[in-house]
């Protein structure tokens, strides 16, 4: 017998009638734990600097590191990254302060974990704050060496695990550098400090206020990074990527940047069941503070694209806007 039936029979809007039934079937969650704090460190002053390219970011020095990292905590996120901004004076064409066990990431290190031992602090290994040239890695004729440079990256994540950080960040996009490094912290006892490898990081344009914010902008010029970044066109060529990191003894990976690459997370996170980090860098998170500020977009929006990671399979998130959406949430 057919039955005209005037009403439909399911209502899904059932379901959103009110905030407290939203809460109860929401399908994903994003909390403190889910966010890292991405923190700029910088010789030689007295308190902080503005970066005038990202909005409410500010660089530290030795006074303000520790109030920093203190408001960190005290918004619930559990987790810094730690980034230089070394004296032009430092700077080499090998990037060699960036194996000094005295220098600007291993004395903050070593400072933090005094007085937070408890905050989990990710220390970046790449060469492009140390170099003169504004690269990842060692230029020999005109092209970055990747067996040169992978010396200096193990010496650089030895010193860096000898000052304390619990999570040794590849940035480099170097070939084998994973294993390298990984057997240099096994055979210096150092078994078990993290390896989060940058594996997918893409070769964007998303990039321009970080370089900004460690002063690599202008070194950098207008050469590329094609040569060891990856290209936004590919998408098996990151899975490549992640498993020669895996094999190579990563704990964690990354995809770099974030929202555009959300599919890149997804077939990542689907395909290894690794954890899977993702970094919403400083071009995302600038657009999006001065769309904000000039009021073409709501203050939501920034919460907004950190539940999309989370949704496409991301364990964690860099995120600038760590500290203020985890006071948002938690309503501190």
């Amino acid at each position: 017998m057919f039955i005209n039936r005037k009403f439909p029979n399911t209502r899904l809007r059932r379901l959103r009638s009110s905030s407290n039934i939203l809460d109860l079937v929401s399908e994903k969650r994003l909390s403190s734990d889910d966010l890292i704090q991405p923190v700029f460190i910088k010789e030689d002053i007295d308190g902080t600097e503005e970066i005038e390219s990202m909005p409410g970011i500010l660089r530290h020095g030795k006074s303000s590191i520790l109030k920093e990292v203190e408001s960190i905590v005290r918004s619930g996120v559990k987790t810094i990254a730690l980034f230089p901004v070394v004296n032009s004076s430092k700077k080499d064409s090998k990037g060699s302060e960036a194996t000094n066990k005295n220098n600007l990431m291993c004395e903050s290190v070593r400072l933090i974990k005094e007085n937070f031992p408890e905050v989990i602090i990710i220390a970046d290994v790449a060469l492009d704050p140390y170099t003169d040239h504004g690269h990842d890695g060692i230029i020999k004729n005109n092209y970055v060496d990747n067996d040169l440079t992978l010396d200096i990256l193990r010496s650089q994540s030895l010193v860096l695990a000898e000052a304390g950080a619990d999570i040794i960040a590849p940035s480099d996009m170097m070939d084998g550098r994973i294993g390298f490094i990984r057997e240099a912290l096994e055979n210096s006892d150092y078994k078990n400090t993290i390896l989060l490898s940058y594996a997918a990081k893409y070769n964007s344009k998303f990039y321009g206020p970080f370089r900004d914010a460690v002063n690599s902008a202008s070194n950098l010029g207008t050469s590329s990074k094609s040569s060891y970044q990856m290209s936004p066109y590919n998408s098996d060529e990151a899975l490549h990527e992640v498993a020669m990191d895996i094999n190579e003894g990563a704990d964690i990976v990354m995809v770099k940047p974030g929202m555009p690459y959300l599919d890149i997370v997804s077939l990542i996170k689907n395909t290894f069941k690794i954890p899977t980090f993702a970094y919403q860098v400083s071009g995302e998170y600038s657009m999006l503070k001065l769309a904000i500020a000039k009021g073409w977009l709501d203050n939501q929006v920034m919460l907004e694209s950190l539940i999309s990671f989370k949704r496409a399979g991301a364990d964690a998130i860099l995120t600038y806007s760590a500290k203020e959406i985890s006071m948002e949430i938690n309503k501190k």
